[in-house]
């Protein structure tokens, strides 16, 4: 049996359309991004009473709300590091530091009520997507959030709904 080059043809768009795939899927695993962002200060005040005799502005100290470690979901998906909320004058940033990160397409970081790694978006304060799996980086937490509900930092794909990792803030 002959095969023509059509078919020839057809398999071999087969084969690269599951390589295309294959890559696709595997490929987060293997790819790290990194980013090195400066810990969150605020900008100087206004001069105000409290200001040295020199007549120069004064910034307010950057404070420590809640810290937590990065936790091991399984051998794919896990993380290490730190992660801060922090009270930045009138802002709180959460901030990843020195963190290495299980990488997947389509991975975004929530603010959680939940601990453990629990959570559901309907009660999660959504801070955008991953910026990148090594590193030290910093997400904006929006001036009307109620930090004190909020329990855990979770790392989720929602292409796959799978947890890549979490840290529970104390």
């Amino acid at each position: 049996m002959k095969l023509r080059v059509g078919h020839l043809v057809g398999i071999a768009g087969i084969v690269a359309c599951v390589a295309a795939l294959v890559w696709y899927l595997g490929s987060p695993l293997f790819i790290r991004t990194a980013v090195n962002e400066a810990f969150p200060t605020p900008a100087p005040r206004a001069i105000v009473p409290s200001t040295s005799s020199a007549g120069t502005p004064t910034a307010a100290v950057p404070t420590t709300l809640a810290r937590g470690e990065l936790g091991y979901v399984d051998a794919i998906h896990n993380g290490t590091g730190t992660v801060l909320l922090v009270r930045t004058g009138d802002t709180v940033v959460l901030r990843f530091e020195n963190v290495a990160i299980t990488n997947a397409p389509d991975v975004h970081v929530y603010l959680a009520r939940e601990t453990g790694g629990k959570w559901t978006e309907a009660t999660s304060l959504y801070l955008g997507p991953l910026k990148a799996t090594n590193g030290s980086f910093n997400y904006a937490v929006p001036a009307e959030a109620n930090i004190s509900l909020n329990k855990s930092v979770v790392v989720w794909c929602r292409q796959f709904s799978v947890l890549i990792t979490w840290a529970d803030l104390r």
